[in-house]
């Protein structure tokens, strides 16, 4: 740390507010409060904060000079404007989130009152565990800040291991947006691809995706579109629709996603010229006529997964 320490308090102890307040008081600011309901909460403050009291979202406030607000996007205005109207916010101190829609404009309460008020969201996926203070360690957080709010953002980003990427308040939305369609959707298409394998017997459809995805994902990370490989790029209508009609029969909960997933990545492959129009075009066709086949199978599928669910 090489700027003078700073007491911190955290209000909604979730899997990302106790993880940053554990980070930062590592760096050497001191953690002087916390704010948990749950019995989640209660523990990682156990584990993650031991001997910081969890004391009410004022009493938190009251006591920092840094205010980490990690609670919910929808939750972030009501409590911003419930601490500043119960006179727990004062002047100078820093009010922080670390939401990635939100920008500023959440914040405006604080800033009325003379905070500075500054938006600092962590590009990564959090567990709520030690685990993810080493993947703090080169993550890029998203800051939003006025100008003489960022020398101090870009510190505390530091104190955390990150790396400042600074957002405008107006892209706050498609910033965040860009990273939950890359990390949570991916969650769900590794995940029905591990649902196709195992209905085609792998007895470890992870292990048989784990050295593919690595690849895969390593090559559009570098690469971009140049990464793309398969059917689609090559045109085999016969494999697309050959995979169509096992899904339909098979796992037809995957049909949607695969449909959308394929459109997308034709119209890229007809955009950078690595497919012609003509072929993509019965692709088109193929795709389409799936997709009225599993609309047309969706309740029946829907009943049967509801059953497997009880």
């Amino acid at each position: 740390m090489t700027h003078q320490p700073l007491g911190v308090g955290v209000v909604g102890a979730g899997r990302v507010g106790a993880v940053l307040a554990a980070a930062l008081r590592a760096a050497g600011h001191p953690v002087v409060a916390a704010a948990g309901e749950s019995d989640a909460s209660v523990a990682r403050i156990a584990a993650l904060l031991p001997g910081v009291p969890n004391e009410k979202p004022t009493a938190v406030a009251r006591a920092a000079d840094v205010l980490l607000l990690t609670v919910p996007d929808d939750m972030l205005g009501n409590v911003v404007a419930m601490l500043a109207a119960s006179g727990a916010i004062r002047e100078g101190q820093y009010v922080v989130h670390t939401s990635g829609r939100h920008g500023l404009a959440v914040l405006e309460p604080a800033r009325e009152v003379g905070a500075r008020v500054v938006a600092m969201h962590p590009a990564m996926t959090f567990t709520g565990t030690a685990l993810d203070l080493e993947r703090l360690g080169g993550c890029v957080f998203g800051l939003t800040a006025g100008a003489e709010e960022r020398a101090t953002a870009e510190a505390l980003v530091a104190d955390l291991g990150g790396r400042p990427m600074w957002v405008p308040e107006e892209m706050r939305t498609l910033y965040h947006a860009g990273l939950a369609h890359g990390a949570n959707h991916l969650v769900t298409l590794v995940t029905e691809a591990m649902e196709m394998l195992a209905a085609a017997g792998a007895d470890d459809p992870a292990g048989t995706l784990r050295p593919l995805l690595g690849a895969a994902l390593d090559n559009a990370l570098a690469h971009g579109d140049a990464a793309l490989t398969g059917p689609i790029v090559r045109g085999d209508a016969g494999t697309v629709e050959a995979h169509l009609d096992e899904l339909l029969a098979g796992a037809p909960q995957t049909v949607a996603s695969y449909v959308a997933m394929a459109r997308a990545t034709l119209d890229r492959a007809v955009t950078d010229g690595r497919l012609l129009p003509i072929r993509a075009l019965k692709i088109h066709d193929l795709l389409a006529r799936a997709s009225v086949a599993a609309a047309a199978a969706a309740p029946s599928t829907t009943v049967r997964r509801a059953t497997h669910l009880r």
